[in-house]
């Protein structure tokens, strides 16, 4: 005879097993939805015209815009209609991991030597920006994934994107993309590494929700409680700084001239620039293809390649409640010391 406890019991784990099913269901619609059709798409545009368009940056200037509160708006709403719905995503998935995955397995798959590997190739597929896929990252740390799995999930998904790659090929020579491939790797698992080595085993994000696998709540409620604790937390002060690197991105990128083209202290500033700048997915390509007319060199455009996508002050700020500072600044220099590595590269390979 089956007592209300085996009932209870059976319906749990049917619950929880329910509730993974639809989280990877909706992972598989959102992504072909948000990225991999309108990627195949892109990708055919990319090879018969050689550009992805205007550089969100400039458009198709040397130069950005003047300081200004319009600049500020100008910016906020190209780059926001650019990825609204890839942050959506990455809102919902985030709040997936945190409120529907059972934790103990999820704390055993992302953990040990194997971890890292296995988040990669979850990054891989995903081809997020480093700011959409930051609530994802988070949900990773505060649902017990090691810190290394989490880092290397995060810088993936922008560095190693394949769709990327294929863009990078297309409009701006293949042995571009072979460089992107090459220091990416590298910088993925290096400084994922070493920032993760500043996160303490027992570390535990302040605020971090805990919750019990197997609650018996209402799948809903439970996701939508941890959406908008996310979206709270992370959505105010991205949009703000967003606007403010938007108004004052004229400071980050000089105006282009052959003059300053092939200046080391430029590829030094660009490098910098990238590492604090926040663009699209594959926004870097458009931005280092319209430099590049007017007179950028290999070096700077070798530090943008790498530094543009990996990180930014926004997704470092997302990520701000869920890492010590102290693994926050080694994501930052170590972004920006790669940026230099490979504009060495460049100027080395003669690109």
């Amino acid at each position: 005879m089956t007592t209300p406890f085996a009932t209870r019991a059976a319906v749990s784990r049917f619950s929880s097993w329910g509730g993974v099913a639809v989280f990877f269901a909706l992972a598989i619609v959102g992504l072909f939805y948000v990225k991999w059709s309108p990627y195949y798409a892109k990708a055919f545009i990319a090879a018969q015209d050689h550009t992805l368009g205007a550089s969100i940056v400039s458009g198709n200037l040397p130069a950005s815009p003047g300081v200004s509160l319009q600049a500020g708006f100008a910016f906020s709403i190209a780059y926001l209609k650019a990825i609204w719905q890839a942050l959506l995503l990455g809102l919902v998935l985030g709040a997936g991991v945190e409120a529907v995955l059972p934790r103990l397995r999820l704390s055993q798959f992302f953990s040990g030597s194997k971890g890292s590997l296995r988040a990669t190739a979850f990054a891989v597929p995903s081809m997020m920006c480093t700011c959409c896929c930051a609530p994802i990252a988070v949900g990773l740390i505060e649902s017990g994934a090691s810190a290394s799995s989490a880092l290397v999930y995060w810088l993936a998904n922008p560095v190693l994107n394949p769709a990327a790659l294929v863009f990078i090929g297309f409009v701006l020579g293949w042995q571009w993309a072979a460089l992107r491939l090459v220091v990416g790797v590298a910088l993925v698992f290096v400084v994922g590494d070493l920032a993760a080595r500043l996160v303490s085993p027992d570390w535990r994000p302040p605020g971090a929700p805990t919750r019990p696998d197997n609650t018996g709540q209402p799948l809903l409620l439970v996701w939508g409680r941890a959406f908008v604790r996310l979206a709270v937390r992370l959505i105010p002060e991205y949009v703000v700084l967003v606007f403010a690197l938007g108004m004052v991105r004229a400071w980050f990128f000089p105006a282009m001239t052959p003059d300053i083209g092939h200046a080391i202290w430029l590829t030094t500033a660009l490098a910098a620039a990238g590492t604090l700048f926040v663009i699209p997915t594959a926004g870097e390509v458009p931005i280092i293809q319209v430099l590049q007319q007017f007179g950028l060199g290999g070096a700077g455009a070798a530090a943008l390649l790498i530094t543009l996508p990996a990180v930014s002050l926004p997704s470092l700020a997302m990520l701000g409640r869920a890492l010590p500072i102290r693994a926050l600044i080694v994501l930052g220099l170590g972004t920006f010391a790669f940026g230099l590595i490979a504009a060495a590269a460049a100027a080395s390979l003669g690109l």
